[in-house]
């Protein structure tokens, strides 16, 4: 019996299809497949493409090929960048100055549009794969965002996106102000210009400015600088004065947002290797006990930093070898009254030296002590005869000036 197809009036069975539909789809599925092929291959070439165009800033230079080239990272700059020195900023006559802790330290001027500007330039020893680099970079946004305080040293700009990478400071003059008051010693004061008449009134005026500064990174940044000390101070015209060394302050704001448990102990032992370089006649006892460092741990080195102003540069603790000033702090010895220090200055010396830290006062209360002061301060030039004998005083201050 012969089988005969009936044709298919039900549209919506879909096992029931016309003569002529497959013919239909045996061209449209392969221009479908044919079409979504193009658009993925398409959108992948475009991502590429994309990728190429727009290549990450970058930090930490990975790889280079010559001095002045640019820097290929695999990690991305944080915000702070701005400050990448322009290409219409030149710097010219460096010379090298000094070995700071990331490597050569130099002075020379920085001309932008023909106006010439000194300015001191911090730079990145040896080579770039080595682990000091992204610690050098932190140290850079550490400037840029923490020293914005007249009394702060100020940061111009950097290069990181080159090599070598560096940081350029604004430089003062005179300039360290430890090395300034030895100048002013046995001199003659009939002659002196009006920035070397330096008197009660001056150590006043100074110290109110750097207790200013340290008062900043505390309030604004919750910061301690860990190590005060007239080597750690610029001054400038009219004894403007800008607090610097700062280096103990951005280890201790490493260790405050880093979360790594493996980058906190890193960050530990160079916390550590910065304090070691603190000298010990400037430590507070909590600080020689090896206690945290806090803001009145400054507050005592401060007092310090005032007798350093009032007697020119003396080394603290004259009589002292550093290993016994603790011993002796212990049963409540103190510096006796500098010549050419009045009762106020002398007492607020004393009132920083306070055993217990919590009975020290803090650097908002001595700005307005020292303000209050002021106009009672002595105003005849300080005058010391003796010129400081250097090898003398790295004996007596354990410390390389």
């Amino acid at each position: 019996m012969d089988v005969q197809a009936s044709p298919c009036n039900n549209t919506s069975d879909p096992l029931c299809y016309e003569e002529g539909s497959g013919t239909l789809a045996v061209i449209i599925i392969p221009t479908l497949l044919a079409l979504s092929t193009v658009v993925v291959v398409t959108s992948i070439l475009c991502s590429l493409f994309h990728r190429r165009a727009t290549p990450e800033r970058t930090s930490i230079p990975a790889h280079y090929t010559n001095r002045g080239q640019e820097c290929v990272s695999s990690s991305p700059v944080r915000d702070g960048m701005e400050m990448e020195i322009p290409g219409e900023c030149t710097l010219e006559g460096l010379e090298f100055w000094q070995t700071g802790h990331y490597g050569p330290i130099c002075r020379g001027t920085m001309r932008r549009k023909d106006i010439p500007s000194p300015v001191v330039v911090k730079t990145l020893r040896g080579g770039i794969n080595q682990p000091e680099a992204k610690e050098f970079v932190d140290w850079i946004l550490f400037h840029g965002t923490v020293c914005k305080h007249q009394n702060l040293v100020r940061m111009l700009y950097c290069q990181t996106q080159r090599l070598p990478m560096y940081l350029v400071l604004e430089a003062c003059s005179p300039g360290n102000l430890l090395h300034y008051l030895w100048t002013l010693r046995n001199s003659d004061l009939e002659s002196l210009d009006p920035l070397q008449h330096f008197s009660e009134r001056s150590v006043f005026l100074v110290a109110k400015q750097v207790a200013a500064g340290l008062d900043y990174l505390l309030s604004e940044h919750r910061l301690v600088h860990g190590n005060v000390a007239a080597q750690n101070i610029l001054i400038g015209p009219g004894f403007s004065v800008r607090v610097s060394g700062l280096g103990l302050a951005f280890e201790i704001r490493q260790h405050q947002t880093d979360k790594l448990a493996n980058r906190r102990c890193q960050n530990d032992k160079l916390a550590n290797r910065r304090r070691a370089e603190v000298p010990l006649k400037w430590q507070a006892p909590e600080r020689m006990m090896k206690h945290p460092t806090t803001d009145r741990s400054d507050v005592w080195s401060f007092g310090i930093f005032l007798y350093e102003l009032i007697t020119l540069g003396s080394p603290p603790y004259p009589d002292l070898e550093p290993e016994c000033v603790f011993l002796h702090l212990q049963k409540s010895y103190r510096m006796k009254k500098p010549d050419n220090c009045g009762g106020p200055l002398y007492d607020l010396m004393k009132y920083c030296w306070m055993w217990s830290f919590k009975d020290r006062p803090v650097f908002s209360a001595i700005i307005k002590l020292l303000g209050s002061y002021t106009y009672l301060a002595g105003t005849t030039d300080i005058y010391i005869p003796e010129d400081m004998d250097i090898i003398d005083y790295i004996k007596r201050a354990g410390v390389l000036p």
